[in-house]
């Protein structure tokens, strides 16, 4: 954890519920950032949407959040930050059952023990194109 954010817990912290976010984190300084919703997608493309804009996007879950972690690192720095800056993440998957635990494995990754609070809310589809299967939007405070 970066010394601008503190974790917060009301109890102590259990490590063998191995909890993948943590109750709340308090930004003790810094500036905050709101990240637009990140995935699969080439960041900046045409709207309304060309679908062949989309025709290199992977199938699978684990491809998918790759790409869309690696492209909410590259807005962080450019903004000054680290993912472990995040302190809000909202992830919209589609079909939890079939693509949630590759999602989970793969912001693991990313993330190492960096836990950000968390919502995980199960979609239909994404607007931007129907191949895709996890978006996820951020809030982050980075160092002033």
């Amino acid at each position: 954890m970066r010394d601008h954010l503190e974790i917060i817990h009301t109890q102590p912290e259990d490590p063998s519920l191995h909890m993948p976010y943590v109750p709340a984190i308090k930004a003790k300084r810094g500036k905050t950032v709101y990240l637009a919703g990140a995935m699969a997608a080439p960041l900046y493309h045409h709207h309304p949407h060309i679908p062949e804009e989309f025709d290199t996007i992977p199938r699978d879950a684990a491809a998918q959040t790759r790409i869309a972690m690696e492209s909410l690192r590259q807005v962080l720095r450019a903004a000054g930050g680290e993912l472990s800056d995040i302190v809000q993440m909202v992830r919209f998957i589609k079909d939890l059952d079939k693509n949630q635990d590759a999602v989970n494995r793969v912001m693991a990754e990313y993330l190492g023990d960096h836990r950000p609070t968390s919502t995980t809310v199960e979609i239909v589809r994404l607007a931007t194109d129907p191949r895709l299967v996890v978006e996820v939007s951020a809030i982050a405070v980075v160092p002033d």
